[in-house]
């Protein structure tokens, strides 16, 4: 048995308007949650291309779709490229920064931000880092790892070899600041720090911030002439590790 709750008014006639705004206000979190609930299925849509095999999920993050290639024979001595993904789909991988800053640049249409080399080395530096970071050496030194009796010598020749390697690459990087306040007046500074060489790769290889997040971590404007001289600094230190 269900009970309701009318207002009525001096004169003995029920008064709608309180019943009228309940259900209109009730309409409006229904329209506002099917609205969060359509948001969220599509940040998790799978394309038709790449079939029904994927599921969706919306903790994903941004894709690309991309078309898996392989090299088959070609008579004797030649080899050819063909399709390879699954039943000929199309595959799917989760976009990184640089991803997203080409798509949005593509979207404005002006041209890719980086060059291909310059992606590549900076995803090379974040995978280098990430396995490092994932290799299960309790010791950080390279001089501790040497001297260590554990594990196998290839395992730790590995290691450290990413090491030297990590070691490298952020010597040529440098000490450098992209982008400097002091050149500022103390008046107009507000918060803003500067923004090293070495932070500013680290947050977008390795924390996956694009050029935006970076400057409004660091109390600059995310538009017009600090955006294009972070983004100019990125990619001259992106070239340094192509070196």
């Amino acid at each position: 048995m269900s009970e309701h709750v009318v207002i009525v008014a001096s004169d003995g006639v029920a008064d709608l308007t309180p019943v009228a705004k309940f259900l209109a206000a009730r309409q409006l979190r229904m329209k506002a949650e099917a609205d969060r609930i359509r948001a969220v299925k599509e940040r998790g849509y799978v394309p038709e291309v790449c079939g029904d095999a994927i599921p969706e999920a919306p903790a994903r993050g941004a894709i690309r779709v991309f078309q898996p290639m392989s090299l088959f024979p070609d008579g004797k001595d030649d080899w050819v490229a063909h399709p390879s993904g699954y039943r000929g789909r199309s595959a799917m991988q989760r976009a990184d920064v640089f991803d997203v800053m080409t798509a949005k640049a593509a979207s404005n249409g002006k041209p890719a931000p980086f060059t291909r080399a310059q992606e590549a080395a900076g995803r090379y530096y974040r995978d280098l880092v990430e396995r490092h970071a994932c290799a299960g050496v309790r010791c950080s030194s390279v001089e501790a790892l040497r001297s260590g009796g554990g594990g196998s010598g290839s395992f730790i020749d590995a290691v450290l070899r990413d090491r030297e390697e990590i070691e490298r690459i952020r010597r040529r990087i440098g000490t450098g600041t992209a982008m400097a306040v002091r050149k500022i007046r103390p008046s107009k500074r507000g918060s803003r720090v500067n923004i090293t060489d070495r932070r500013l790769i680290d947050m977008v290889c390795l924390e996956d911030k694009p050029i935006s997040a970076v400057l409004r971590a660091h109390g600059w404007s995310v538009y017009g002439p600090s955006a294009h001289a972070l983004r100019r600094a990125l990619a001259d230190s992106l070239e340094r590790i192509t070196r």
